[in-house]
């Protein structure tokens, strides 16, 4: 399978923060953009907070009970009747 690559451009980066980036990507033996493109895949793997929200309001709300009901229950369960 022939999977073809994007190219992403960032304009207008601060240069301490492309000096940062830089000097974490040599750190770890890699090209600026092999950093970056582990980073964006990283950042990308994780949910944004928007879709964990989504995925929370889509969840059915949780059966709640009566904890004292619930106690009544399990003592008539325990004696037998």
């Amino acid at each position: 399978m022939i999977c073809a690559m994007s190219t992403v451009q960032i304009r207008d980066v601060r240069p301490e923060t492309a000096a940062i980036l830089k000097r974490r990507a040599a750190l770890q033996g890699l090209s600026l953009s092999e950093y970056l493109r582990g980073e964006l895949d990283r950042i990308a793997a994780r949910p944004s907070r928007d879709e964990v929200l989504a995925r929370i309001s889509a969840r059915s709300a949780p059966v709640l009970t009566d904890p004292v009901e619930e106690l009544e229950r399990a003592r008539a369960e325990r004696i037998g009747g």
